[in-house]
Formats: structure tokens, C-alpha cells, sequence
């Protein structure tokens, strides 16, 4: 099943930076009678978060796993979602292997008490208790995934691989226009390591770290070129390569402005649904 990137991700973004984003992939499965569940070689049991035999762990109280819901609300949902099935940054816990093999807090609780910095998520300073109440609800988030009788939720990184490379370098090297602004050798070399899956896809079409370059010219005469970090209808703010900050009037300037996220808004209502399978399957391959 092919995603519908293009309209999806154009209302993402006019709508909001947070987008809901799901798909189902048919999977091919013997006959079943209507509202009978699975039987497990019926599930396809390679799926972690979707069907299969539950993890094997200690069992939790119904308080532990309440008390941990109101800790992973208040520490862990930004990223990861109020369910632990995963955020705009963090992964879906639910179908995480660590945590799958996780018993009894001991790999989730390593993992809360020293971080994964390299991966932006900080260590957290909480009580062996409190710990325990995590690793009691994320567990009982998983059963509850994993007990789901429709197909698995989520969208794998594999489930993005449906372009054609080539076919989208021919189209970002020629009628897409993308090199007008990048390169695969410059600002994109090393960018499928840098983000996978949808954020890679979001990133493509819609850059939310791009910024607004900015020509200033001043009633005396000056000339000030920098980094927009400031700007309404009546003041604009730059910073210049020295780093140093300047803001002016509007009314006391004439501006040249380098929105780069407008070009991309703009060739959304250009692309097809090949042509952003196509150029997706070619920067996946910018390692």
C-alpha cells in the first residue's frame, strides 16, 4: 500500500508541526471465521507491537501501572506518546525489542537511569520505585498492543522503500529543481544517517530546522546579511555570521528575504505520490 505522502504531509504542514501519521500493510492469512481472533500461526509472530505471543515478564499490579502512567505523562510522552506507541521524536515502545526482552526493569530501567545521549534522550533522576512503575506501565502498554486483533500499527522504515532511486535522482537532478538549493555531496551528504523513516520524509518535504536568510540594507546605507531569528510586521532581527545580533524597524529598512521552506510548499502542490516515493528511495540512499 502506497502512502498518500503528498496530501497527508501538505495539511501537516498548514495544519500543525505535529502530524498523525498510520498504515496497514496486508498480510496475507488463512480463512477466518468473522470475529474470531487469530490463532498464532495466524499472527505473524516476526512483529513486535502487533500480534504474537506476549512477552514473557514479571507481573505488575493495576496501581504500579497506573502510578507509572502518571510518571511517563509528566517524563516520557513528549517523545514517545501518551501510550508509549511513540512521538514525533522517541520510538514506539510498545514495539521495541529491549523492551520485549526486558523481565523485570532491568534493561528499561538502565536505560532511564543513564540515557542514550547520543540519541537525545537525557538520563532521568528517579527513585528505584518510580522506575519500577514505569517499566510496570510500558510493559502493560505492550500487552495491551500486542493483544490487538487487527494488523500491526506503525509504520516501519521498510515500509518507505517502495520508490525507485533512480528514477528519483533523474527527478532531483532535473525537472524537480531540488539542486537549485542542494547537494548530494553538500548540505545532504550523510542525511539518511541522520534521520530514517518518516522523519526523513518529513524532513524532505517540509525542513522544520530551515532557516530564513536575510539581506538588510539601511536608510544610511549599510549593508547586514545574517540569519533571521526575529520577525514580525513591524521589527526583523538577524544574526550575522560573527554571531552578533542586529534588529531594526521595518519601517527603517529594506529587506531581501530566503524563505527555503517556501520552495518546498510550493513544489507539494507539484510532486505525485511517485515522484516522493521516488526521491525518498534516493536520499535514503545519502549515507
Amino acid at each position: 500500500m502506497r502512502l498518500r505522502s503528498r496530501n497527508i504531509l501538505l495539511a501537516a504542514a498548514v495544519a500543525a508541526p505535529v502530524m498523525l501519521f498510520t498504515l496497514s500493510r496486508m498480510t496475507a492469512q488463512a480463512p477466518q471465521t468473522p470475529g474470531q481472533r487469530p490463532t498464532p500461526a495466524q499472527r505473524p509472530s516476526w512483529t513486535v507491537g502487533s500480534q504474537g505471543p506476549l512477552p514473557e515478564h514479571a507481573k505488575f499490579t493495576p496501581l504500579q501501572a497506573e502510578s507509572g502512567g502518571a510518571l511517563f505523562i509528566q517524563n516520557c510522552a513528549f517523545c514517545h506518546g501518551k501510550d508509549a506507541g511513540g512521538g514525533e521524536t522517541g520510538p514506539d515502545l510498545t514495539r521495541s525489542k529491549l523492551v520485549t526482552g526486558d523481565k523485570n526493569g532491568e534493561a528499561i530501567g538502565a536505560v532511564i537511569r543513564n540515557g542514550r545521549l547520543d540519541k537525545g534522550m537525557p538520563r532521568f533522576s528517579l527513585s528505584d520505585t518510580e522506575i519500577l512503575n514505569l517499566v510496570a506501565f510500558i510493559h502493560t502498554q505492550q500487552d495491551a498492543s500486542m493483544s490487538q486483533s487487527g494488523n500491526r500499527r506503525g509504520v516501519d522504515e521498510s515500509d518507505l522503500h517502495t520508490g525507485n532511486a533512480e528514477a528519483g535522482k533523474k527527478y532531483f537532478e532535473g525537472p524537480g529543481g531540488c539542486t537549485q538549493c542542494h547537494s548530494a555531496t553538500g548540505d545532504l551528504a550523510g542525511i539518511a544517517s541522520k534521520f530514517s523513516g518518516l522523519r526523513l520524509e518529513m524532513q524532505m518535504l517540509y525542513p522544520r530546522d530551515a532557516k530564513t536568510k536575510a539581506t538588510v540594507k539601511t536608510k544610511s546605507g549599510q549593508t547586514f546579511a545574517g540569519t533571521v531569528e526575529y520577525e514580525d510586521e513591524f521589527t526583523l532581527g538577524i544574526r550575522d555570521s560573527s554571531g552578533i545580533y542586529h534588529s531594526w524597524p521595518m519601517t527603517a529598512i529594506t529587506a531581501k528575504l530566503d524563505k527555503p521552506v517556501e520552495a518546498h510548499v510550493t513544489a507539494m502542490s507539484k510532486y505525485t505520490d511517485d515522484d516522493i516515493h521516488n526521491v525518498l528511495a534516493y536520499i535514503q540512499t545519502l549515507k
